[in-house]
């Protein structure tokens, strides 16, 4: 079964999620606070989806979002602001649904969120196009051939291809490979997009990382 972990200090929005969650058939975990949430996402339990509200007593949804990893988070907030939901979903959000929302919508966004990142997490090569990855070797194939990934630049790729299409800023970048390479800095950043740029070009003849002024990276195949 999987479990959801409700994030939102309206008690009323809490008990409506928990118990349309409970019956479509998933455990439910509550949490009132930034600071609750916390010491819940430190526990070890594992979630396997949260909906995380913004506007929360004690740690901010936005802080909070900078502390999860490997678990998709669908904010579920009353900001409507086009720049406050770019900013979220860039800063490693998976999902933005505005209150008041619609139930259905939301299971929906819920099954969508939870299909993507099981076959992501269960897979063991990733795919964008014509580049593979291989999750276990960090090898990176195309049809003009293969090449080893540094352990840097396996994290960077992997979290693109995880995000194609999709603008990764440079600090959530930074973040989120953060436990695997802490050696990488904002300055050596560039310099490890700059070798993986030419490793997949040298196999599959084509740009396939661009940079997003002002932003980041993103993994798309240029035309």
């Amino acid at each position: 079964m999987k479990e959801i972990l409700i994030i939102d200090d309206d008690k009323h929005i809490n008990a409506m999620l928990e118990e349309t969650l409970e019956n479509s058939g998933f455990a439910v975990t509550k949490a009132f606070s930034g600071t609750q949430a916390s010491k819940l996402l430190k526990s070890g339990k594992g979630f396997d989806l949260i909906l995380l509200d913004l506007m929360l007593p004690g740690i901010s949804g936005e802080e909070l979002l900078k502390l999860i990893e490997d678990i998709p988070v669908i904010v579920v907030s009353a900001k409507a602001d086009t720049a406050d939901k770019v900013g979220l979903l860039l800063g490693g959000a998976a999902d933005y649904i505005t209150k008041p929302f619609d139930m259905d919508e939301l299971l929906a966004r819920i099954t969508v969120q939870l299909r993507r990142y099981e076959n992501a997490k269960d897979s063991s090569k990733l795919t964008y196009k014509d580049i593979t990855l291989d999750n276990i070797t960090h090898i990176a194939a195309s049809q003009g051939g293969e090449v080893k990934l540094t352990r840097t630049e396996y994290a960077i790729l992997k979290l693109l291809m995880l995000n194609s299409e999709r603008a990764v800023a440079k600090l959530t970048i930074l973040e989120k490979i953060s436990a695997d390479t802490p050696d990488c800095t904002e300055d050596s950043l560039k310099i490890h997009i700059h070798n993986l740029r030419k490793k997949l070009r040298e196999i599959s003849g084509k740009e396939y990382i661009s940079s997003v002024w002002g932003i980041g990276f993103m993994l798309k195949e240029k035309s």
